[in-house]
């Protein structure tokens, strides 16, 4: 079955790992947020896409959640003692990845292909693409004033109270051809556990995105990333509750409407079944906390199977 998963960030990574796992090489397909790229030092960094390829590269540092396991930090000690800015800290190893792709970008490829070609020595079997080749970046209206998504999540920790949320670019973006392609010939089609306001939120805001993932044939299904009311990591929890939204996976489920037929949630969640149908969609109760591997690679299976079944009708 061929899937394509929408995602960004650790959740969306695990369960890319998952169906990886348990596909044949080259039948997934993740199109990935590019909302939360940097240019730090002059180099594009594209957090979810490398912590997505690292993940299914088995080279991803499973503890922090992003960047390579077992990086050093030697550049950034240099770059610090030449007084550059370095809040945004990239291992040695991370850092060639940023060089590769800012000259192949330099030299004319698209994101997509940058990102073809950094994953392939990886033995990355995926296909990675990001939702756009455009620049897209996401601002985040605070207290404080407004953020892009680097500064408010790593240089200020998260710390502020999220009023707004606004896509820089989005209006001009359109989504990368091979992310058409493949909501054009998925058999399943997947948003994955992240963050629906700054991990999916973006990659819908693409003009074009969401009519496209209407118009797949593929069987829609959601997955919850809030459990019992929290995020499992990240802020999503306490950014659903700032912009003025239920902190639930029934909450989730409201932003969601109209674009699933199907909705998964973890067991923990049982009670909010009725609520959410109510919405348009249905409901499956299954473990989705992802703790280990075999979890990762259990989900996915289940996933495959709820698609087989509403393919069958």
């Amino acid at each position: 079955m061929k899937v394509t998963l929408l995602a960004g960030g650790t959740g969306g990574a695990k369960l890319a790992h998952g169906f990886q796992r348990v596909l044949p090489p080259g039948d997934l397909t993740v199109i990935v947020n590019v909302a939360d790229d940097a240019e730090p030092h002059g180099l594009l960094v594209c957090p979810d896409l490398d912590t997505i390829m690292y993940t299914l590269g088995g080279i991803a540092d499973r503890e922090q959640g992003w960047g390579v396991a077992g990086d050093t930090f030697a550049a950034v000690a240099q770059l610090t003692r030449y007084g550059a800015e370095t809040w945004f800290r990239i291992g040695d190893a991370d850092l060639a990845t940023q060089v590769r792709r800012s000259h192949l970008m330099a030299g004319g490829a698209s994101l997509t292909d940058a990102t073809a070609a950094l994953a392939a020595p990886l033995g990355v079997p995926t296909h990675l693409v990001p939702a756009t080749n455009d620049r897209l970046r996401t601002h985040l209206m605070t207290d404080a004033g407004e953020l892009d998504f680097q500064a408010y999540f790593v240089q200020r920790g998260q710390r502020d109270e999220v009023r707004a949320v606004r896509f820089e670019g989005a209006e001009a973006a359109r989504p990368s051809p091979a992310a058409l392609v493949a909501l054009a010939t998925a058999e399943l089609a997947v948003i994955g556990p992240s963050n629906p306001i700054v991990s999916i939120g973006p990659i819908l805001a693409v003009p074009g995105m969401r009519e496209a993932l209407l118009a797949s044939p593929a069987p829609r299904i959601g997955v919850s990333g809030i459990v019992g009311g929290k995020a499992l990591r990240g802020p999503a929890d306490r950014m659903l509750t700032s912009l003025g939204h239920e902190p639930s996976a029934l909450g989730v489920a409201r932003l969601y409407e109209g674009l699933l037929d199907r909705f998964v949630i973890d067991e923990q969640d049982e009670a909010l079944a009725p609520a959410i149908e109510a919405l348009g969609m249905e409901v499956s109760v299954l473990p989705t906390v992802m703790r280990s591997d075999d979890d990762r690679a259990s989900l996915a299976r289940a996933l495959l199977e709820l698609g087989e079944g509403m393919l069958r009708g």
